[in-house]
């Protein structure tokens, strides 16, 4: 039985959206591109519009899974026009209290079903390879290694590797 609910965030849930993310930041600091040190000064405006897709012009699926208004997980799918045959997870995150319960897998079936109604071809993600558990998930899930590994961060010791799922069979 899942205890969770997964839903999609829209500009009303920007406060849950900003306590996800910025407890994502503190909690896996070696996970992101991005610090808690540059979102924690957005200003509540600067959350809100990140979800304001439309104004953006972004072609996204902003996810969080949560109990009783809390989150509990975040994952993001995009696509980036041009290349509109790709679908890229960002912000994947899950709460140590809450992993292993399935909610990493429950995000990830959720984007791979939003990719493929909007017929993309695969799913793309980068993952610090030495958060083990993560590669595991993903790797259990489909992705394979996929190009070369890179710094997380330009001066960061930490390297990241792009991985990547097909959603359908080619040809």
């Amino acid at each position: 039985m899942k205890n969770f609910n997964i839903k999609v965030l829209t500009p009303e849930n920007w406060a849950l959206y900003k306590s996800a993310r910025l407890e994502s930041l503190k909690d896996s600091p070696d996970s992101f591109g991005a610090t808690y040190e540059q979102e924690s000064v957005l200003s509540d405006a600067d959350w809100l519009a990140r979800l304001d897709l439309s104004a953006r012009g972004l072609v996204a699926f902003p996810l969080v899974a949560e109990q009783g208004g809390r989150a509990l997980g975040l994952a993001w799918g995009v696509i980036h026009a041009p290349e509109v045959e790709t679908a890229h997870i960002y912000q994947m995150w899950v709460s140590p209290a809450a992993r292993g319960k399935g909610i990493a897998k429950a995000l990830l079936g959720e984007i791979k079903t939003w990719a493929i109604d909007k017929e993309c071809d695969c799913l793309a993600l980068d993952v610090t390879t030495s958060n083990e558990a993560a590669v595991c998930l993903y790797r259990s899930s489909g992705f394979m290694a996929k190009g070369q590994p890179m710094p997380l961060r330009r001066d960061s010791f930490l390297i990241i590797q792009p991985m990547e799922m097909a959603l359908r069979s080619v040809g």
